[in-house]
């Protein structure tokens, strides 16, 4: 019998592991629903005592979504002073989805790579990973990383779905 060899192990291939970008901290939703007036409109008297009294300390050092999850009248001010109250104390806050948010996120982490690194080399996007990562996220990826790879694939080194080949 032969060594058994493993050809991933000695491969070239470069895994891209999206999670190990996923920046830490607790995600929260900042839902204004519950500051609508008979569920339909914003009153700005009555928001502008929710601003006044809610504890904003609470978001300190978190990621935020604002969102209003009703379909209700919400004037752009009110979001603006949302952003104006969260800005001391949250690392981050989008207005949207916890999707949004962490697209954002991830879009940021993105910002920090030098994607030259990859310039002629095959790299795969793991498609499996410990926390959901948003399909904008990948796209996002697919996009950076063309320009420079030889070969992008996506899934697992032993199992790859090819996406791209340098000259083809």
């Amino acid at each position: 019998m032969g060594e058994i060899v493993n050809r991933i192990a000695q491969s070239p291939l470069i895994t891209f592991r999206l999670e190990q970008y996923r920046p830490e901290g607790e995600r929260v939703v900042l839902d204004i629903k519950d500051q609508l007036f008979q569920g339909l409109i914003l009153r700005e008297k009555d928001f502008r005592q929710f601003i006044k009294t809610h504890d904003w300390s609470q978001y300190q050092d978190q990621y935020v979504a604002i969102t209003c999850s009703a379909d209700a009248i919400v004037p752009l001010w009110a979001y603006m002073l949302l952003a104006v109250q969260l800005q001391p104390y949250a690392k981050h806050f989008v207005f949207g989805s916890t999707e949004a948010l962490e697209t954002e996120l991830y879009r940021q982490a993105l910002d920090q790579i030098d994607f030259s690194q990859f310039e002629g080399k095959p790299v795969v996007v793991k498609g499996c990973s410990e926390v959901e990562v948003p399909v904008a996220v990948y796209v996002e990826v697919a996009r950076r990383m063309r320009p420079y790879v030889k070969k992008l694939s996506f899934g697992e080194p032993c199992s790859t779905v090819p996406l791209y080949r340098a000259g083809s």
